[in-house]
């Protein structure tokens, strides 16, 4: 049996990775990060979000511990 999303993402942030919801998506098919994210905030992590312009002017939010 696979990890939850929650879980997976939780290791994720723990091995000292920034994560995205690109990154979410591409690597645990995850369509909702911020709700995951909410979970792990609920959970006690102290996660940081930073938002990032692109050279597209596209912006994004990353997230780490």
């Amino acid at each position: 049996m696979t990890d939850s999303q929650t879980k997976q993402i939780r290791k994720h942030l723990e091995d000292g990775k920034t994560i995205t919801s690109l990154d979410a998506l591409m690597e645990y098919n995850c369509f909702r990060l911020s709700a995951r994210i909410h979970e792990l905030k609920q959970e006690g992590l102290n996660i940081l979000r930073e938002d990032i312009v692109l050279p597209s002017n596209k912006r994004i939010t990353e997230y780490r511990l």
